[in-house]
C-alpha cells in the first residue's frame, strides 16, 4: 500500500525521497523516479513532509526511533504524517515527541485496498493540528480523493480501527450467507453473484466476496494484520466500555485460521474456516 501511494505522488509530479527496510521492494519506485535514502532519518532530513506506513505499533517504533529514525531527521517546520494503523495511545505519544523535536505530526490512516488506491477511490482520515492538516491536504488528496479531518492526534487511528472491525465482521457474515445458500442447493458462484449485487454489497463485499470462489495468490490484507486491528478494537472497547460482540466472535475465527496454518492468507479465508465447520469443501 505504501509503495502504491509513493507511485501516485510521483505520478502527480511530486518529488519523493523514500526508504524501505528491504531496498529490493523499492526498486520499481526508484525506476519510476523516487530518490533513495539510506535511512528513515535521511529521508526525513531532506523532506518538508514525511510519510510513513508500517504494519503495526512495534514497526512504527522501529522506524521512528533511534539515531537513524524519522524523529532524528525532523525539525522546525516539518510535518510528519503517519498512515499506519497502530495503537491510538502510541500514536499520541509519538506525536508528543515530534512536537518536542519542533515538528508536527498527523495520524492519517486510510480506508480501502490496493485496488481502490489504484482506482483513485481511497479515503483518508486525519488527526492532529488543524493548520498542519490544511498544509498537507493537497498532498493527501493526490493519494485519495476523500480526506476527512476527524480531530486531535490519535482520533484518526481510532476512527480507522472503528472502521476496520466491520471489514472482518462483514466478511464472516457474507460467508455465512454463501454457505447457507450453498447447503440449501444453490451453486456457490450463483450465491456470490446475488449477494455481491444485493443491498448488503458494501464496496468491501463487492471486491472481496469473490475470494470465496478463488483466493488471491497474494493476500491483500492477511489474517495476522486483520487480527492486529481487531485486537486493537477490543482493547479500545474494554477501555471505553463499548461491547463489541460481533468483533469478539470474528476474532475467534481469525484465531482458528491461524491455528489451521492460514495466517498468511487474506482474511477472507474465514470462509474456508466456516466452510470446514459446516462440512463443506472450501
Amino acid at each position: 500500500m505504501g509503495g502504491q501511494m509513493v507511485k501516485r505522488l510521483l505520478d502527480k509530479g511530486h518529488s519523493v525521497t523514500g526508504y524501505n527496510r528491504t531496498r529490493a521492494k523499492a526498486e520499481w519506485l526508484i525506476d519510476a523516479g523516487m530518490r533513495w535514502a539510506d535511512s528513515p532519518r535521511a529521508a526525513a532530513q531532506v523532506s518538508d513532509v514525511v510519510f510513513s506506513m508500517v504494519s503495526h505499533t512495534k514497526a512504527l517504533h522501529e522506524v521512528a526511533n533511534g539515531p537513524d529514525g524519522i524523529l532524528a531527521g525532523l525539525g522546525p517546520g516539518k510535518i510528519y504524517v503517519d498512515m499506519s494503523t497502530v495503537s491510538p495511545a502510541a500514536s499520541r505519544e509519538l506525536a508528543a515527541r515530534v512536537r518536542d523535536a519542533g515538528a508536527v505530526m498527523l495520524d492519517a490512516p486510510v480506508s480501502g485496498s490496493v485496488i481502490t488506491l489504484q482506482q483513485g477511490k481511497l479515503s483518508v482520515m486525519v488527526g492532529g493540528p488543524r493548520d498542519a492538516f490544511e498544509r498537507v491536504l493537497p498532498l493527501l488528496q493526490d493519494v485519495g480523493p476523500k480526506v476527512t479531518y476527524v480531530g486531535e492526534n490519535g482520533l484518526a487511528v481510532s476512527m480507522k480501527i472503528a472502521s476496520n472491525l466491520s471489514l472482518a465482521v462483514q466478511m464472516l457474515a457474507f460467508s455465512e450467507g454463501v454457505l447457507l445458500a450453498e447447503k440449501s442447493g444453490i451453486a456457490r458462484d450463483v450465491a456470490v453473484e446475488v449477494l455481491t449485487h444485493s443491498v448488503i454489497a458494501s464496496p468491501m463485499v463487492q471486491y472481496r466476496g469473490p475470494f470465496v470462489l478463488r483466493m488471491p495468490d497474494e493476500a491483500w490484507f492477511n489474517v495476522d494484520m486483520m487480527q492486529k486491528d481487531l485486537n486493537l478494537a477490543l482493547e479500545m472497547g474494554q477501555r471505553l466500555s463499548v461491547p463489541l460482540p460481533t468483533t469478539a466472535v470474528t476474532n475467534e475465527f481469525l484465531t482458528t485460521a491461524r491455528g489451521m496454518g492460514l495466517a498468511d492468507k487474506d482474511f477472507a479465508i474465514v470462509f474456508a474456516v466456516l466452510a470446514r465447520m459446516a462440512g463443506v469443501t472450501p
